[in-house]
C-alpha cells in the first residue's frame, strides 16, 4: 500500500509534466504526417467502417442488436477500445524504450507510461465526442446519463494505468512479455461484446466468466450512457465492486513490482 501511495503522489505532483510530454508525443508521433493529428480520428473510422461492412451490413444485415441499429451499438462499444489496445501496447514498452533518457535525471519513471497513455486519450476523447455528434443526429439525444459517461471515461484511462505500471515494469525484466500482451489483447477483442454479443446464447457459467473480463464492463457501460439510458453502475453494481477491485489489485501488485525493480531497471536494460 506503501507503494501505492507514494505511486499516486508522483502522478499528482507530475500532473502538469504528463500534460506537456503527452502533448510532445502526440506531435513526435504525427510529425511525419500530413494531416497529422487527424490521423488520430481517421485511423480507427477507417477500421469502424470496415468492421460495421463486415460484421453489420455482411453477417447482420440490417438486424438489430438489443433494440438498437448495429452500427451505433457497435460504435460505442468500440470507441473505448481503440484507446485502451494502443494505450495497454505502447504503454507496456515505455520504460525500456525511454528509460535511457532520463535515467541520469531525477525524473518519476511512473510517468512514463502515464504520457504515453494519456497521449492516446486526447485521441479517444474527440472520437467520444464525433460518435455523441452521430448519436445526437440520428436521435440518440444528451441526457442525464451522461454523467455516467463521465465515469467510464476517467475508468477507462485508470485501467488502462493499471495494466501498465505492472506490464512495464515486467517487461523490461523478460521482453517476451510484449509479445504475450499483443496476443492476449487480440483474444480480449473477440471475447468481449465489441463486435458481437452472443453471451445470452451460452450456458450461464460461461456467461459469468465472460464477465469477469474487465473490457465486457467498460464496453457496455459506454453503451448504457450513450444508448440505453440504464444507470449501469447501479444496476450492474456486482461488477462495479468487481471491477474496482480488479483495477486496486492491479495497482498493488503493479506499484509493488514497480519500486521493487525500479533501481535495478539499468542493469535489465
Amino acid at each position: 500500500m506503501r507503494a501505492l501511495i507514494k505511486i499516486i503522489k508522483e502522478q499528482v505532483n507530475s500532473f502538469y509534466l504528463i500534460m506537456r510530454l503527452a502533448s510532445f508525443q502526440l506531435r513526435i508521433d504525427n510529425q511525419n504526417n500530413y494531416l497529422g493529428f487527424a490521423w488520430e480520428i481517421l485511423n480507427p473510422a477507417i477500421q469502424m467502417a470496415m468492421y460495421w461492412f463486415v460484421f453489420g451490413f455482411g453477417v447482420r444485415g440490417t438486424q438489430e442488436l438489443n433494440g438498437v441499429p448495429y452500427i451505433f451499438w457497435m460504435l460505442a462499444g468500440i470507441s473505448f477500445w481503440f484507446f485502451i489496445q494502443k494505450a495497454i501496447l505502447n504503454g507496456s514498452k515505455s520504460i525500456y524504450q525511454r528509460y535511457s533518457m532520463v535515467a541520469k535525471m531525477d525524473f518519476p519513471l511512473s510517468v512514463l507510461p502515464s504520457y504515453i497513455i494519456m497521449s492516446k486519450y486526447y485521441g479517444h476523447l474527440i472520437l467520444v465526442g464525433i460518435i455523441m455528434v452521430v448519436f445526437w443526429i440520428n436521435g440518440y439525444y444528451p441526457s442525464v446519463y451522461y454523467i455516467q459517461l463521465i465515469y467510464f471515461l476517467a475508468m477507462s484511462y485508470i485501467l488502462a494505468f493499471a495494466i501498465t505500471l505492472l506490464t512495464s515494469t515486467i517487461t523490461v525484466v523478460v521482453r517476451d512479455i510484449q509479445m504475450i500482451i499483443q496476443s492476449l489483447l487480440q483474444a480480449m477483442f473477440f471475447l468481449s461484446p465489441i463486435l458481437w454479443d452472443r453471451s445470452t446464447h451460452m450456458p450461464e457459467w460461461i456467461q459469468h466468466i465472460l464477465m469477469l473480463n474487465p473490457f465486457y464492463y467498460l464496453a457496455n457501460g459506454y453503451r448504457a450512457s450513450l444508448l440505453y439510458n440504464d444507470w449501469y453502475i447501479v444496476s450492474h453494481w456486482e461488477l462495479t465492486l468487481y471491477n474496482w477491485g480488479l483495477i486496486l489489485f492491479l495497482l498493488l501488485i503493479g506499484s509493488t513490482a514497480h519500486y521493487k525493480f525500479r533501481n535495478r531497471f539499468s542493469d535489465f536494460i
